[in-house]
């Protein structure tokens, strides 16, 4: 930008700003030197160019100057007039000035001639005026008693206090108190403060309820939706709450309408007061509308508090105005417990007969209902004393438990009782909030309390009275809970003890202890009340006390006979056993009261309640759910039927009960006894440790009772022996058979066994240790075959058992809560798992001894081979007498088993037989002496029977079968050849048989066979090769 930017030029003018650019800045400069120039000018050769270049700047920069001094010529000379006109009107002012206080002096000195009675004429004016307003005042005073009315009629409580406050002030001005006619009206507003109060005292307590127009949920006992939000608590602190500003009153007040202020205009829409719902930010709440505006007007249209709390508030506000905060608190006090009572008994009895137009409706059209219980339970009773102590199973179990259905831990009882509880504690949370509220309110505005030297002091009804005559946070959780008590008291049909004075003297002070900093010992660390709080007689101010003769609140209300509150029309049946369904509904009550707390009252919040469920649970209900149960699992695996297995309609194996499984009674009782205390222990989850100790006792008796009953099936019995000695439990382990057992214990190892070059032959070594057990006598065999029928269906029940053990344990609490913490290692559901492992041990056990039984039993009827000799005179047409007698065994042992056991285990049962029946016919041809023909053909015919006999059974292998059973005839029609041809097969099949077998082929003697001296010796050589 150049220096000759800005200078005011007009439009016309503008090729002059161009002009100026050719005029060097040089020229501008502060301190111009000119010899630069005149040298400049000399040296150039062109003089006469350069004088005129310089003269054509000049003529430019004398037209920008004469359009400069031209634009600012006329500002110039209006600022000289003004100047001019100044000091033209300050001479002027001077000059009135001095004549002013010529014309002042001269007043004054007339006015001081009149001085007496002029103040005379001032006084009479204010007197007259001062008269003038008392009378407007009066006028306006005998209006207020019919406005306060008024007031009251709308439930314009604020403004009806206001009107109140502000009268009486006036009354009590100087000038006003002598007025006679006045009295009336000073009598008519001590009798309006009563009714003022109660009427507010009978609003609140409506409120604090939720019984009133602006609560935050109608709790009408006819409600029918039990999903009740949780009341949000918002108290306004102290500090908050400034005391309201008394202003004069006219006659011309603003009660009955505010004109021109459109800000405490109310909207229609959101201040209905029906619906719980915030009012609108900056707007004035109805119930204010016609208040005076103040502070606290101020302070509610401001705050975002719900509407049942600003009402709340508003409320306490008028009661601190009129002085009423001691005498409102006290009854309130006294109203407490029986308008609990009353509000517990009315919802249970709109409970009743929700339940009962449900039921018509149901009975109506036919359809069931889940409330029509008390028939099912009376039936129950009557199929019950038909059962005689015993368990009828047909398709659904019925079993004998301690408790009817209804009363198990999923029965409908339960479901009853936790829905009522429930629905009543959602209430109780409700009010409590209220309680909140107010108890804040309250303390902040009570007086101080007492030193607690002097209460220390006082005798004990003293103390009672000094504290149950005023409100608290305290008092109204420990009344509340104690109502809650009984409640659950009448539903567990629990009578505790009444309390002692001393209990009730530690109720009173936890319930109303202030909040502190420090504990005077550790007692104080939890809230505990009595049974029944102790209702203390209150004492409340005389001042109003003609008002409730004429309807106001009564003291009888303390007085009240506290009945039952009729739960038995609700629920089908009472018992502690629905201490189940109480638990968890009282456990969330009491963590949302604890929430719902201030800080400074968290001392309060200690689980009164719960301890009482908690203590009632630990000392009375475990104990006899621990005696009820002991007798039922007594009873169930005592009975005659406990452990006899059940007559079946089917030919087959059944799957799952209800279509028959096969499982023992008594276990199948105890199994259901067991889910039904683990039922109870994922309702009661803190006491889940004591009931899965239950369980783990009941199984070990029933443990000990199986075990017993298998002992006497296979006592002395040499099956039982036998799968005790270590090297046969060891082969059986190996053997890949026992893969279908329960837990298959050592699958890697009957993995790794089973293939692979060089691996064990396991069922034939096992076969050979078996048979050096003979001779097999018949009285060390299992020849009854209920017992074998026992083994197996006690083998099935106790699997049975095991995992339904195990899924329990599964599903069973995992975080058990105790109050110390363990000392030992174990858990209760680590026991448990032990003592499924146990039952799986025992069942294995029967099977294992199953299958041994069967393979000796082959042994017992083979080794007759060894007692004769084959030598025949004609065609075998049928089998050997103990051949017909053992297919007759298996067949009939297969047919007994078969409902019984799965087919796996059936063929895991029966699956030795034939290779423990081909093993003992091979190793039987070392004992003959002589064998013919017909006789070869006769153990043919022997092992064909018992083929077609184990092939009939659907679960063995029969190809496998048919295997092994070839494998001996080919063995037997070797004896059909010559030696030389013998010798010949051997070389050609050297692995077909064993060394030994080979021998023995030789070693038999044959009608009409030559055997060289050296045959022996020769196929010695081919083997070893």
């Amino acid at each position: 930008m150049g220096i000759f930017d800005g200078f005011p030029l007009p439009p016309d003018k503008e090729y002059l700003r161009d002009d100026l650019l050719t005029v060097r800045e040089s020229w501008a400069a502060a301190r111009f030197d000119s010899l630069p120039h005149v040298v400049r000018i000399l040296s150039s050769k062109d003089r006469e160019g350069e004088l005129g270049a310089l003269k054509e700047q000049r003529d430019i920069v004398e037209d920008v100057v004469d359009e400069v001094v031209h634009a600012y010529h006329g500002g110039f000379n209006k600022a000289i007039q003004n100047y001019s006109q100044i000091l033209r009107l300050f001479s002027e002012s001077s000059e009135s000035i001095e004549v002013l206080k010529v014309d002042l002096a001269e007043s004054k000195k007339r006015l001081s001639a009149r001085n007496k009675q002029l103040h005379q004429l001032w006084y009479r004016s204010v007197t007259l005026r001062h008269i003038i307003s008392l009378l407007d005042q009066i006028e306006g005073i005998a209006k207020v008693p019919a406005r306060i009315e008024k007031l009251i009629s709308d439930k314009q409580y604020y403004a009806a206090v206001q009107l109140h406050i502000q009268s009486a002030l006036m009354l009590e001005r100087e000038g006003l108190q002598p007025v006679g006619a006045l009295q009336d009206i000073r009598s008519d507003l001590s009798k309006l403060q009563g009714i003022l109060f109660f009427k507010i005292l009978e609003d609140l307590h409506a409120h604090l309820y939720n019984k009133g127009e602006f609560s935050s949920v109608a709790s009408s006992m006819h409600e029918k939706d039990d999903e009740v939000p949780t009341t949000t608590v918002v108290a306004i602190t102290a500090n908050s709450l400034q005391p309201v500003s008394l202003s004069p009153v006219d006659g011309r007040s603003s009660y009955d309408g505010h004109d021109g202020d459109s800000s405490l205009e109310p909207n229609d829409e959101r201040l209905n007061g029906g619906d719980g719902k915030d009012v609108k930010v900056h707007q004035i709440p109805l119930w204010l509308f016609n208040s005076t505006p103040d502070e606290f007007v101020e302070t509610i249209k401001k705050s975002d508090a719900p509407i049942h709390v600003k009402y709340l508030q508003t409320m306490v506000e008028c009661l601190s105005l009129l002085n009423k905060i001691a005498a409102a608190s006290a009854l309130i006090c006294q109203r407490l417990r029986p308008t609990v009572h009353g509000i517990i008994t009315s919802r249970i009895k709109a409970h009743s007969e929700f339940i009962n137009s449900s039921v018509d409706k149901a009975t109506r059209t036919g359809a069931t209902s889940l409330h029509l219980m008390k028939g099912q339970l009376e039936s129950y009773q009557l199929s019950k004393q038909k059962r005689q102590n015993g368990i009828s199973l047909a398709g659904n179990l019925l079993a004998v438990s301690p408790v009817s259905p209804v009363m198990a831990p999923t029965g409908k009882a339960q479901a009853a009782a936790k829905e009522l509880l429930n629905s009543i504690l959602d209430s109780v949370v409700r009010i409590f909030g209220n309680h909140i509220v107010i108890g804040e309110l309250i303390e902040s505005k009570s007086s101080p309390q007492i030193d607690t030297k002097i209460l220390k002091s006082m005798s004990t009804d003293a103390y009672l009275d000094s504290k149950a005559s005023h409100f608290s946070i305290g008092f109204s959780l420990t009344v509340l809970q104690s109502e809650c008590q009984q409640l659950i008291c009448e539903i567990l049909r629990a009578t505790p003890e009444a309390a002692s004075a001393d209990a009730a003297v530690q109720t009173a002070r936890l319930a109303s202890k202030a909040p502190t900093k420090e504990k005077s010992d550790g007692s104080e660390d939890g809230l505990t009340f009595a049974f029944r709080f102790t209702d203390a007689t209150l004492s409340v101010p005389n001042k109003g006390v003609e008002f409730k003769r004429q309807g106001g609140w009564s003291t009888k209300g303390s007085n009240v006979s506290q009945e039952g509150y009729g739960s038995a029309a609700v629920l089908p049946e009472q018992g502690m056993y629905l201490a189940a369904s109480v638990y968890r509904p009282v456990h969330q009550f009491t963590e949302r009261l604890a929430s719902m707390l201030p800080k400074r009252y968290s001392q309060l919040g200690n689980d009164g309640l719960l301890a009482f469920v908690e203590n009632f649970v630990k000392d009375h209900l475990l104990p006899t759910m621990f005696v009820d149960y002991r007798k039922s699992v007594q009873a169930a695996i005592s009975s005659p039927a406990a452990f006899r297995p059940r007559a079946h309609n089917h030919a087959s194996y059944a799957s799952s009960i209800e279509k028959g499984r096969p499982v023992l009674q008594g276990l199948l009782a105890i199994d259901y006894l067991a889910k039904e205390v683990l039922g109870w222990a994922q309702a009661i989850p803190k006491f889940a440790a004591d009931l899965m100790k239950y369980v783990q006792t009941f199984l070990e008796r029933t443990y000990e009772r199986c075990r017993t009953s298998y002992m006497e099936a296979v006592l002395e019995k040499q099956s039982y022996m036998i799968i005790g000695r270590h090297d046969i439990d060891k082969l059986m382990r190996l053997d890949p058979a026992s893969a279908c057992l329960p837990n298959a214990f050592s699958q890697s190892n009957v993995r790794n066994n089973s293939s692979g070059a060089g691996s064990i032959d396991v069922e034939s070594e096992l076969s050979d240790l078996l048979l050096n057990l003979r001779p097999i006598r018949q009285e060390n065999l299992i020849r009854d075959n209920h017992k074998i029928v026992l083994l197996a269906s006690l083998s099935y029940s106790l699997e049975y058992v095991a995992d339904s053990i195990e899924r329990l344990v599964q599903v069973s609490p995992q975080n058990v809560e105790s109050g110390k913490p363990s000392q030992t290692s174990s858990s209760p559901a680590r026991d448990l798992a032990l003592s499924a492992n146990e039952y799986r041990k025992l069942a294995i056990d029967c099977l294992k001894v199953l299958r041994v039984e069967m393979q000796l039993e082959t042994i017992f009827h083979l080794q007759e081979m060894t007692h004769r000799e084959y030598l025949e005179n004609q065609d075998a047409e049928e089998p050997d007498d103990f051949v017909i007698s053992l297919t007759a065994q298996i067949t009939c042992g297969d047919e007994e088993i078969a409902p019984f056991v799965s087919g796996v285990k059936r063929n895991y049962i029966f699956g030795g037989i034939c290779g423990t029946a081909a093993n003992a016919s091979i190793k039987a041809l070392a004992d003959f002496k002589s064998i013919n023909l017909f006789g070869v053909q006769q153990i043919c015919r022997n092992s064909i029977a018992l083929e077609q006999t184990l092939a009939a059974i659907p679960s063995i292998d029969s190809e496998a079968a048919q295997q092994k059973l070839e494998h001996v005839r080919t063995y037997y029609e070797l004896l059909n050849m010559t030696s030389e041809a013998l010798l010949t097969f051997v070389t050609e099949h050297e692995h077909l048989f064993t060394p030994s077998e080979y021998i023995n082929l030789l070693k038999v003697q044959i009608p009409g066979r030559e055997v060289p001296l050296d045959a022996q010796d020769r196929m010695k050589e081919i083997l070893s090769q």
